[in-house]
């Protein structure tokens, strides 16, 4: 009886994912993230394209950026027209981003003067992106989305009460734009589909198994024969709405009471039959996927508010990874969740609960790239005495230093130049701090260290770095793009690797570094990467601290693209906090994808010039990050469909 129930359950599990008349509709959106924008207010000049533009750009772009090898494959001189130009908005996009930065023109080359950028940034924003953030926004459609590992797990773990990582075997989660909860990237393979059903069967077991969980779940069912109906319909719609995350039909109740029936009807024990059902539940597109119901509309433009429980579901599963508690439920099935201040005040009681740890594990571990340090291999040669335990208190330091910044409430732009970590003595020793003992973390002030904020963690220093040695290159280019969210393009193909055989003999890295950029193609890149790389180079390839490489003595200053100069960690740490506005979209774009599980696209910039607004409003502080991002269109909203 369960082995046929279990196939036929297989069966009907993929019809339902693959027929069109039975499965929730995937509405696809996809793009890439793009930056800048100013917000609505008084409209600016209208400059034209012949007039205006074309002039500045042959001053002072072209020479660089034209003819047939043009630095970071960035080409301005093949366009002839403004609606040339509008057929690439991203990359007027990258222009205008780099222009308000003022890493171009570069130090050296000749620069507009202010009124010749705003007239060029004037161009861009009116003529070519033409986002107009005064009238009706698209908050864009979420692609259907399948729980990924993470969120699979914990939602077990609420849902059932047991937490034995069913989902440890599965097949791991693509990433797509930085994220692994994107749903254009979220398949469903065969071999996924069967470890669902395999776990589905597991888990129900294991339930009934649990006094506890029958008890709390399943108790008014237990014992019934062919005569207590309505109270195993009860509780199988109770279990049903909760894994649905949504209020069941009496239809999905019933096709769910099927199985019941069908247990008693073959003189199996009713139980047997609730357990198939708790089954099915588990392998329903609605319980595996996050469903939200898209309603017609006269228009591709037009938006509407997602439900309450829709609303409920997208805030736990961006601050828990997770299903609604039963206050977000209740809220939900009441129609309060918007009323009044609630919502701020179920953000802040979300942020408090043990639970937004996987705010911790899952956004800034992949936002800061710390999931990473599992998979780090320093040459134990080079780097004697790193190990495990070492690897391991690297990780958990800018856990709890995330954690302080979520429970504290502190301003973002801690981020960026904290005077103070979390060590155990293991790292304490790593980093020279004396008077810490034994292998609790502690907090430890930095006042007269070197290091400040994440960018001197070990963690992010050892996964920037390579097996033998530090890398400026990598270490520069984690913080265009996670810091002041200006990404270089990929590096061109068949470029040589950094000769290192005989290193000693050709002087520092540094200076085989400038060897290596005698490469035109390398040069503009480079030119933006290797400065910010080196500001870190007092730190070694596992972030220990130095002062010589070899016998030669370490050089960690530089000259940014934008004409500032620093020496040393704490001077580039300054500059970089200087341009906290770059810093706050970087951070507001980064947790906005995270949170919607998109990319984001041109009209999003609203949105996000929204964001940075409310976080410079409320001084920075991480709730009002969260709390920006959860009351914005593109997570209350969503778009119809024609």
């Amino acid at each position: 009886m369960a082995r046929r129930s279990c196939l036929f359950l297989g069966a009907c599990v993929v019809a339902a994912l693959v027929c069109p008349r039975s499965a929730p509709r995937a509405d696809d959106t996809s793009g890439e993230t793009v930056k800048g924008g100013k917000k609505g207010g008084e409209a600016p000049p209208r400059p034209a394209f012949v007039k205006d533009v074309a002039p500045l750009l042959a001053k002072y772009c072209t020479k660089c950026h034209g003819g047939k090898r043009p630095k970071g494959e960035v080409t301005l001189d093949t366009f002839k027209t403004e609606e040339d130009a509008r057929q690439q908005p991203k990359l007027w996009e990258k222009v205008a981003l780099n222009l308000r930065s003022g890493e171009m023109p570069p130090s050296g080359r000749p620069r507009p003067v202010a009124a010749e950028a705003d007239r060029l940034l004037a161009w861009i924003e009116t003529q070519v992106v033409q986002v107009d953030c005064t009238k009706g926004r698209d908050p864009g459609r979420v692609t259907l989305r399948r729980l990924n590992r993470a969120e699979y797990k914990n939602t077990i773990r609420d849902l059932v009460g047991i937490d034995f990582k069913p989902a440890d075997d599965f097949p791991t989660d693509d990433v797509g734009y930085g994220f692994d909860n994107i749903g254009d990237v979220l398949s469903l393979s065969p071999l996924l589909l069967e470890k669902y059903l395999a776990a589905a069967e597991q888990i129900a077991a294991e339930a009934f198994k649990n006094p506890a969980i029958r008890a709390r779940v399943f108790l008014p069912a237990l014992g019934f024969g062919k005569k207590k109906v309505e109270a195993v319909r009860a509780v199988i719609a109770g279990f049903a709405t909760r894994a649905y995350r949504r209020p069941v039909t009496a239809d999905e109740v019933t096709r769910l009471f099927r199985f019941v029936k069908l247990a008693l009807d073959n003189g199996d024990p009713g139980e047997k039959g609730l357990q198939l059902a708790i089954q099915a539940t588990l392998v329903s597109p609605h319980f595996l996927f996050r469903v939200e119901r898209t309603p017609r509309t006269k228009g591709t433009l037009t938006a509407f508010a997602v439900t309450e429980h829709e609303l409920a579901s997208r805030l736990s599963y961006f601050l828990w990874s997770s299903m609604p508690d039963e206050e977000l439920f209740r809220l939900a099935r009441a129609g309060k969740l918007r009323t009044g201040d609630t919502l701020e005040r179920q953000v802040k009681r979300m942020l408090a609960d043990p639970k937004a740890r996987a705010l911790t594990e899952n956004f800034a571990g992949q936002w800061l790239q710390i999931r990473n340090l599992k998979t780090a291999t320093p040459d134990p040669g080079t780097y004697r005495g790193f190990d495990e335990a070492l690897r391991s208190a690297m990780a958990r330091e800018t856990e709890l230093f995330f954690e302080a910044i979520v429970k504290e409430d502190r301003s973002v732009l801690d981020f960026l130049d904290a005077d103070f970590t979390f060590v155990n003595e293991r790292l304490a020793r790593h980093y020279g701090l004396p008077g810490v003992k034994g292998s609790e973390f502690r907090r430890v002030s930095l006042q007269g260290q070197e290091r400040r904020g994440v960018l001197t963690h070990a963690s992010i220093l050892t996964v920037t770095s390579n097996p033998t040695r530090t890398s400026p290159v990598k270490r520069g280019k984690w913080i265009l793009e996670n810091i002041l969210n200006a990404p270089p393009p990929p590096p061109p193909p068949d470029v040589p690797e950094l000769e290192e055989k005989q290193a000693e003999l050709r002087g520092t890295l540094r200076q085989r570094m400038e060897q290596h950029r005698t490469n035109v193609l390398c040069a503009s890149c480079h030119q933006r990467m290797d400065p910010l790389g080196f500001g870190f180079e007092n730190f070694d390839g596992v972030g220990a601290w130095r002062t010589h490489e070899g016998k030669f003595p370490i050089d960690a200053s530089g000259v940014l693209p934008g004409g500032q100069k620093f020496k040393g960690p704490r001077e580039l740490v300054a500059i970089l906090k200087a341009r906290e506005g770059d810093f706050r979209r970087c951070l507001a774009e980064k947790m906005l994808t995270y949170a919607l599980g998109r990319g984001l696209e041109a009209y999003d910039r609203c949105a996000l010039d929204d964001i940075g607004a409310a976080v410079v409003r409320g001084q920075n502080r991480f709730s009002s990050l969260v709390l920006a991002v959860v009351k914005s269109d593109p997570f209350q909203k969503r778009k119809g469909r024609p």
